[in-house]
């Protein structure tokens, strides 16, 4: 035993023996450390996303060569508009207003009333809550196509933060929040990953910690055996990631017999499953064996989801080492001051929430803190066994119960934005293929004729209010395809433009008086690197000077 383990064995023996009976049972951890590895954990999230951002999908069923894999620079770590990580902070803001026991429902009230930009599962799972299917309706196969994909994996980080050493937290929270969007292996993804936080705060073993969040998801479930099939080819070849990949690949994404369910949806697409990008998490956490670099460059060089899925990896890993034991380099450029998109979080004010949940969960699991003889404050928390949630089959659901399956009226008056199909017929005329969302009531899309030309769509901003108008297409193979769309505001009032593909900004610009003193403002967007390529469009407009602006969108193509 080293000088160091044998410190820390005799410091927990004193603080076991200045606690209560029973307490053996438990795990202990000081509140310095707990704080310490709670910090990474963020931290290590925002590394991931941030670092391999440019890569995400433009990989799919090949090994991202090294080269394309951008270099760290202090700057990554700044990500405070992302998916991965502002998604799950809405789940914290309502288990902060309504108490860590908040309903379902409400959560999806909460969900609904959302602005930011989403995709795949978490996109149908609010249009349907919006529409007035709540929760868990919102993310059963037979009103969400997209129910095994990725998104809850992706956003279960916090349900294990907020929980260290008690892996009932992120169970409940995958059944609470986890089913406002998606269902079976969906579902799983998300407890399993909240698992493995939860575990990370007092394991260092990578294999352990892996089989700590199993143990948090059922056992006959697909996903399972999908994690586990990775760990068994691991232990068969622990050098070759590659070929472990490969096999990864072979399974679970080229043969659709471990696809049931993306089998009988076709228009649902097998690259997002959470299985499969799940599989590349724990294979950069298997053969990184412990080092950041070596964890980062095995999970994005996997491809597909290459920002969401080292996201995962390395907020597990830097939990186990905690900040303490992570280069500076990771978190020196840290901007502090900034908010995450959507959120009323800082970075001090997200750990702060988090601390706050951990309490709330310890109060209810039986946990406490206590001073040891060492005039330290340790969290003393109890050990018991996690209990999975029920199986279920997205390729054969349960029967939902007729009664709860809509929100009632009183519920709808909380729900502030309506449904995207609320304007379908008007988008169609405008512009065929494309959907709007996040529209409330006051923008009132409407189409209209304007300063010499037809078929102009005219929307509302009120207090501060935003539009999306979305399009996913195949980019045609023309010579030059390109996007065209022209802008114009009303007199002396502004707003701004942003145009983003697959997800990633491309195009800003403010439209106001002196951008249109000739008239409308003529953009064009070239599309050529995506020749032959699905391209997801988002075109987000939101309020500058003036409320009660006025936008106008004008010859919205792809050429």
């Amino acid at each position: 035993m080293s000088f160091k383990s044998f410190t820390t064995f005799i410091l927990l023996s004193l603080v076991l023996a200045s606690c209560k009976s029973n307490e053996s049972q438990s795990q202990i951890i000081s509140v310095r450390e707990y704080e310490d590895k709670l910090k990474a954990a963020w931290i290590g999230q925002m590394v991931g996303v941030g670092w391999a951002a440019i890569t995400e999908y433009k990989w799919i069923g090949e090994i991202i060569p090294k080269e394309e894999v951008p270099e760290w620079t202090p700057d990554m770590v700044n990500q405070y508009g992302q998916d991965d990580l502002y998604v799950e902070m809405n789940f914290m803001e309502s288990m902060e207003k309504y108490g860590s026991d908040v309903c379902i429902r409400r959560a999806g009230i909460d969900f609904a009333n959302t602005d930011f930009g989403l995709a795949a599962a978490n996109d149908r799972a609010r249009e349907n809550l919006r529409a007035g299917i709540a929760p868990p309706a919102s993310s059963h196969p037979r009103f969400n196509v997209n129910c095994e994909d990725i998104d809850y994996q992706i956003e279960a980080d916090y349900s294990g933060i907020i929980a260290p050493g008690m892996p009932q937290v992120p169970i409940s929270l995958g059944e609470k929040f986890g089913r406002l969007m998606n269902y079976g292996d969906g579902m799983y993804a998300g407890q399993f990953i909240g698992g493995m936080y939860s575990a990370a705060y007092f394991e260092s073993d990578i294999e352990t910690i892996i089989k700590k969040g199993l143990a948090c998801i059922p056992d006959s479930s697909q996903y399972t055996s999908c994690i586990m099939d990775v760990i068994n080819w691991y232990h068969e070849d622990p050098i070759n990631w590659k070929g472990t990949w490969r096999k990864i690949v072979d399974k679970y994404y080229n043969t659709l017999d471990y696809q049931p369910f993306h089998r009988v949806n076709p228009k649902a697409w097998a690259g997002i499953d959470a299985k499969l990008n799940g599989a590349f998490v724990v294979l950069g956490l298997l053969y990184g064996r412990g080092d950041i670099d070596s964890t980062f460059y095995i999970s994005v060089r996997s491809g597909f989801d290459s920002d969401c899925n080292p996201s995962s990896a390395l907020g597990i890993l830097f939990t186990s080492k905690g900040l303490d034991n992570i280069p500076e380099k990771y978190y020196s450029a840290l901007d502090e001051t900034k908010i995450f998109s959507s959120t009323h979080y800082t970075f001090p004010k997200l750990i702060e929430a988090s601390k706050k949940l951990t309490k709330s969960f310890m109060d209810e699991y039986g946990g406490k803190i206590e001073k040891g003889s060492d005039d330290q404050e340790y969290l003393i928390i109890p050990m018991p066994k996690p209990v999975p949630s029920k199986l279920a089959r997205s390729w054969n659901p349960e029967p939902l119960d007729e009664s709860s399956i809509y929100y009632t009226d009183a519920e709808m008056k909380e729900i502030k934005f309506l449904p995207s199909c609320a304007f379908d017929s008007i988008l169609q005329i405008f512009a065929p293929g494309w959907l709007i969302s996040n529209c409330t009531t006051e923008a009132t899309p409407k189409l209209i004729s304007l300063r010499g030309r037809d078929n102009v769509l005219q929307m509302a901003f009120i207090e501060n209010g935003s539009c999306n108008i979305r399009h996913e297409l195949l980019v045609p193979e023309t010579k030059n395809p390109k996007l065209k769309l022209s802008v114009l505001n009303e007199p002396g009032k502004t707003w701004t433009l942003k145009i983003l593909f697959n997800w990633q900004p491309v195009y800003t610009i403010e439209v106001n008086d002196t951008l249109t003193k000739d008239g409308w403002f003529d953009i064009i967007q070239d599309l050529s690197e995506y020749k032959g390529k699905k391209l997801f469009i988002l075109l987000n407009g939101s309020e500058g000077s003036g409320n009660d602006s006025k936008v106008f969108l004008n010859n919205l193509t792809i050429q």
